[in-house]
């Protein structure tokens, strides 16, 4: 089953990202680098409730 997650800056605060994941093989959260506008460069990005 596919969930819709938001990803959120861990420097910032921002949830600049919206992604779908498969809670049933993923089931811990998910930890992307992602480009943040605010800060102009790639930060880490975690799954935010």
């Amino acid at each position: 089953m596919r969930v819709k997650i938001t990803l959120g800056c861990t420097e910032t605060g921002d949830k600049n990202y919206l992604t779908t994941k498969n809670k049933r093989t993923n089931p811990e959260r998910l930890e992307l680098k992602k480009y943040s506008p605010r800060l102009k460069r790639h930060t880490l990005h975690r799954e935010t409730k």
